[in-house]
């Protein structure tokens, strides 16, 4: 499954947290976007469990959104950067 993890994060040290979590399961395609290619479950779960500890759900949102492989063909970008293609993360 491809999944956009999307973020709106008011604090510095809070969004700086976040973004070092999420480098640990995807790439970053904009500021405030990551793409993971191939996410097991357990590494989404775990993501999520980390990231819920760090931000403020009164002031600050996490989204992601699930795309199935009939779906990730029919991604358009316009400007720099490709939809990239690229191995499986390993958490260590």
């Amino acid at each position: 499954m491809f999944t956009v993890i999307a973020f709106d994060i008011s604090d510095d040290r809070t969004r700086y947290r976040v973004v070092k979590a999420l480098k640990k399961y995807a790439i970053r395609v904009q500021k405030s976007v990551f793409e993971a290619a191939h996410l097991p479950e357990n590494h989404l779960r775990r993501l999520q469990r980390q990231v819920e500890r760090l931000i403020d759900p009164k002031t600050d949102r996490v989204r992601y959104y699930f795309l199935c492989a009939a779906c990730k063909p029919r991604i358009e970008s316009v400007g720099r950067g490709e939809i990239a293609e690229y191995e499986e993360f390993r958490v260590i």
